[in-house]
């Protein structure tokens, strides 16, 4: 498989990781005993994970991939980060500095991020920091969109959007959501076992 197949399989999953979540969502409510709702919701969290993974990789990929006819080289993914450095700068939030400071921080944070909700380790952890990254990212998008700009908003996944209510629909409903969804599901799970019983019912004694 090459990289840009599978950048393309990412981006798709990205997009589409939503309807999962429903469904989880849906399927939860239809199991009524606590302990097997609870067994549930940590299979569904290691997929979940993965999918929210999936989404940061993707934009990772969106932001470092060449341009067409060239080829991955580190010249090339230099040239990508330049431009999306430009697409820092519309904002017109940062300082020249700081706009190259981030155009280059933020793609390999990404990646990281992206590798670090794949792999399970601190699920907890990782799904907030994703939560709190793309939380800041929305809140970005309204300020342009308040100031009247007219720009792509500049995630790397999708066709270009801009930044305004329908980013901030897209946006909050395929990427925010799920990552919100699996932050909540893994502390809800982390619960002491106290905390967790307490969600059953204690049996009823029997009267002699």
């Amino acid at each position: 498989m090459t990289i840009d197949t599978l950048g393309s399989l990412l981006a798709w999953l990205a997009e589409n990781a939503y309807w999962f979540f429903i469904a989880g969502l849906i399927a939860i409510f239809c199991v009524r005993d606590a302990r097997k709702r609870r067994a549930f919701v940590r299979v569904l969290l290691i997929f979940g994970g993965i999918l929210v993974g999936c989404i940061f990789l993707a934009a990772a990929y969106g932001k470092m991939k060449p341009l067409p006819g060239f080829g991955w080289s580190w010249p090339s993914i230099r040239t990508s980060i330049s431009l999306f450095a430009m697409q820092v700068e519309s904002y017109q939030v940062l300082s020249p500095g700081a706009v190259n400071a981030v155009a280059h921080w933020l793609p390999f944070s990404e990646l990281f991020l992206g590798l670090w909700l794949v792999s399970g380790i601190g699920r907890r952890f990782a799904s907030l920091a994703a939560s709190l990254a793309l939380c800041g990212f929305m809140i970005a998008i309204t300020s342009a969109y308040l100031r009247g700009l007219k720009i792509d908003c500049g995630c790397g996944i999708g066709p270009p959007v801009e930044a305004g209510p329908s980013a901030l629909l897209r946006d909050g409903l395929r990427f925010l959501l799920p990552t919100i969804l699996v932050t909540i599901g893994a502390f809800w799970v982390r619960r002491s076992p106290r905390e967790a019983s307490d969600e059953v019912p204690a049996p009823t004694q029997a009267v002699s």
